[in-house]
């Protein structure tokens, strides 16, 4: 704020002598707060329309994700209205998702024209993109198996997004790894249920952290550092994320800790 009082007043100063450099500093002074306000609420107002995206995208590429093999299984239905608890829906909210939903079931439904209103609503909040790949993916996750179409359209959808088959990568490891509660988008058992300490979750464990089975113990708690200071949901919210949205961002540090905790106990303790 001092920096531009003092711009101000030079402005003034070369304008009208010390008289204008009075002027300019008091009028920047008094204008400052009124800028600041309108700036903050251009900002929420953003970030709203943000939200409001994201539920109906979410719901609607939902729709038609679970679609994608065919039909969509009960498990994928109970994870959808789970979703809605979670993301503390209220009733108005809750219809809406549901014929976002349907949309996503018609067979005219454009599903990149769709990702695509999403991506250019979320250019500035990445941790929305983030959030919408891995309800995804849990949605999938909540029938234990994954169709290759449903694959491929995840793929299709993170390229939409500007992410990576590594991200999709990750998030299907992490519902496979299973971990504490339920999945991603509230569905339970973990996801595809494999067993926990299964050599194949080990390998998904690793996966999640994003470092080869290799990797020493100390890469492997750095990596696990940095996705943890990355996702926490302090931080996030920090970044624009609601408190309604709170719960999957909690899911997914849940997560991760599940995957660093299971490499633990394969080493028996990781070393610093």
């Amino acid at each position: 704020m001092q920096f531009f009082i003092i711009v101000g007043g030079l402005i003034g100063l070369a304008v009208n002598g010390w008289r204008g450099a009075a002027f300019g500093a008091l009028l920047v002074w008094a204008l400052l707060p009124l800028v600041g306000r309108l700036l903050l609420k251009t900002a929420v107002r953003k970030i709203g329309q943000v939200q409001t995206q994201f539920l109906d995208s979410t719901f609607a590429v939902m729709g038609a994700v679970c679609k994608a093999d065919g039909q969509v299984s009960s498990e994928e239905i109970r994870v959808a209205e789970a979703l809605f608890d979670q993301l503390r829906l209220n009733p108005e909210a809750r219809e809406a998702a549901k014929r976002a939903f349907n949309r996503g079931k018609e067979p005219d439904f454009d599903l990149d024209a769709e990702v695509a209103r999403f991506a250019t609503a979320s250019a500035r909040a990445p941790v929305f993109r983030q959030l919408f790949l891995q309800v995804q993916v849990s949605a999938i996750a909540a029938d234990g198996q994954t169709h290759p179409a449903e694959h491929a359209m995840l793929l299709r959808i993170a390229r939409g997004l500007g992410m990576s088959a590594h991200d999709v990568a990750m998030f299907e490891a992490m519902m496979r790894g299973g971990g504490p509660g339920s999945g991603g988008g509230g569905g339970g058992g973990g996801g595809f249920g494999r067993d926990r300490e299964s050599p194949s979750a080990l390998d998904d464990a690793y996966q999640v952290l994003g470092v080869p089975a290799t990797a020493n113990d100390a890469d492997v708690k750095r990596a696990y550092r940095k996705l943890m200071s990355e996702n926490h949901p302090d931080k996030l919210a920090a970044k624009g994320l609601p408190e309604s949205m709170r719960a999957l961002a909690e899911e997914k540090t849940r997560r991760i800790t599940a995957a660093y905790e299971r490499i633990e106990r394969a080493r028996g303790g990781v070393k610093s």
